[in-house]
């Protein structure tokens, strides 16, 4: 399992490096301003930094309390994905609606093509973190 630090430290890079990509990506697919997306991005990226740490916790204690270990498949990797953007997105809607203005569908639309950069994202962005900074109990069976 992960430290308290090591778990903060992944949640905070995820968050910094998405919000570097994302903010000047959605301000030009959106056609709302930086400012907009940027306050936006930070009101979201609050909510999902709280996310990542609650669900990285719980999806760890579950996948080793039931498979022995943390190690995540391919597969495994992307219902990770799938499941805490979905959860994300489902949370973050209504604020997306009011804070730019539109209805709930259309924040939804666009919603749903951001989601879909940080579904990529977050599958890359943890492989990469697991190979980078590799759990405990990886780093022991790699020796």
């Amino acid at each position: 399992m992960r430290s308290t630090f090591d778990r903060i430290r992944q949640a905070l890079l995820f968050e910094a490096i998405g919000l570097c990509l994302s903010v000047p990506l959605g301000s030009l697919l959106l056609g709302h301003s930086l400012a907009e997306i940027g306050v936006f991005a930070a009101i979201a990226s609050v909510a999902a930094t709280v996310w990542n740490y609650v669900y990285n916790l719980a999806f760890d204690t579950l996948l080793r309390r039931w498979t022995g270990s943390v190690r995540k498949s391919v597969p495994v990797r992307v219902l990770h994905a799938v499941v805490f953007e979905t959860v994300l997105v489902l949370a973050l809607l209504p604020v997306a609606a009011w804070w730019l203005g539109v209805g709930l569908w259309p924040a939804f639309v666009a919603d749903a093509g951001l989601s879909a950069f940080y579904l990529v994202y977050a599958f890359v962005f943890t492989w990469a973190y697991d190979a980078l900074f590799p759990a405990p109990a990886a780093e022991a069976r790699a020796r």
